[in-house]
């Protein structure tokens, strides 16, 4: 199968070259970047010196049609909608890694974005975490790649709501990514000297993808959940970890919500589900597809803590993004995606 990536050239781009051009299952036939159109990829990013020969084009819609059976657009919100449907119409599939086909509701949608051009594909398109939307993905043709704050949020927080052992209106939410979440542009707000030696939190209770996070959680749920969600930025370039903290229904022992846990993810390839007494961390999975959980219940407070933890270029974008096409294309789930965390 041919695969192209549209948007290539920025750090989610970048990551999906890095590892769609050793995965066995395709052939990476076309990149694009309108900013280095005509130049080696290889040249832009030297990561790729000797893994691809390809060069960054930046060609008609229509012609691009030709160059790929299935595409990532890897563009921002509101850029997409524009190109998603045209894809769809030349009976191309696509995994969209922008916000355009993520919420369901358009008016929520353009509350929190802009206006939706594109509404007809909203009932359409699935929601990208293979471990909740699995048998979904695999008969869509277009996929709507997750946040990556909802991500680590939504995995962590599963299994506590389908059983019923929070209480969903107390879920308080606070997330830490690294600087790549901002994207390859150059903003004041994540520079180096802006950043490093530094910890501050940022678009508090306005964050984007809370109403993302609320949509799946209150499907989850099986009612309407608001929940406060308070993201801050780390001087670290990538890695996210989320700390959740919600109301326990009942009193619970460590080893019946580690039960729980096991049930839904023991057959997951990517979650790792921590022992007691432990805890993840973004340089455990840096580099890597992997969610890594662990948690801890508060007695005093009737609380539980759980903590979860993903590279925010790969599970949180490229690397879910490519799960999502393994399945699609009813290839083995994992493929192309088998990395070892680098560490340090």
């Amino acid at each position: 199968m041919r695969v192209g990536v549209i948007g290539a050239s920025g750090y989610t781009g970048v990551e999906l070259i890095r590892l769609l051009c050793r995965h066995p299952g395709v052939t990476l036939s076309v990149v694009t970047s309108r900013q280095y159109a005509g130049r080696p990829v290889a040249s832009i990013f030297p990561i790729l010196k000797g893994q691809t020969g390809l060069k960054f084009e930046n060609p008609a819609l229509d012609e691009l049609f030709g160059m790929a059976d299935f595409f990532f657009t890897a563009v921002p919100h509101q850029t997409a909608m524009g190109i998603v449907p045209k894809l769809l119409a030349a009976q191309k599939k696509v995994v969209d890694l922008s916000a355009d086909f993520r919420i369901r509701d358009a008016a929520v949608y353009e509350e929190w974005y802009q206006t939706h051009t594109a509404r007809e594909y909203l009932a359409e398109a699935v929601y990208g975490l293979p471990e909740i939307y699995r048998t979904k993905i695999s008969k869509a043709r277009l996929i709507a790649n997750p946040g990556c704050y909802p991500t680590s949020v939504i995995l962590a927080l599963a299994p506590l709501l389908r059983s019923r052992m929070i209480d969903p209106e107390s879920i308080i939410v606070d997330s830490k990514s690294g600087a790549s979440g901002a994207g390859r542009s150059a903003t004041v707000g994540t520079l180096f000297c802006e950043v490093t030696e530094g910890f501050k939190a940022y678009k508090v209770a306005e964050h984007r993808h809370t109403p993302e996070m609320e949509q799946e959680i209150s499907l989850l749920s099986g009612r309407q959940v608001r929940i406060s969600f308070t993201p801050h930025l780390l001087p670290i370039s990538r890695g996210i970890l989320s700390t959740i903290y919600a109301g326990l229904t009942r009193e619970l022992g460590h080893k019946e919500v580690s039960d729980l846990y096991c049930q839904a993810y023991a057959k997951e390839s990517f979650v790792r589900l921590y022992d007691e007494g432990e805890l993840p961390a973004t340089q455990f999975v840096r580099g890597s597809n992997y969610c890594d959980i662990g948690f801890k219940i508060d007695k005093r407070t009737n609380r539980i803590i759980i903590l979860s933890a993903i590279d925010n270029i790969g599970k949180g974008a490229a690397g879910q993004a490519i799960q999502n096409m393994n399945l699609v294309a009813g290839l083995e789930e994992d493929m192309g995606l088998g990395i070892v965390p680098l560490f340090p």
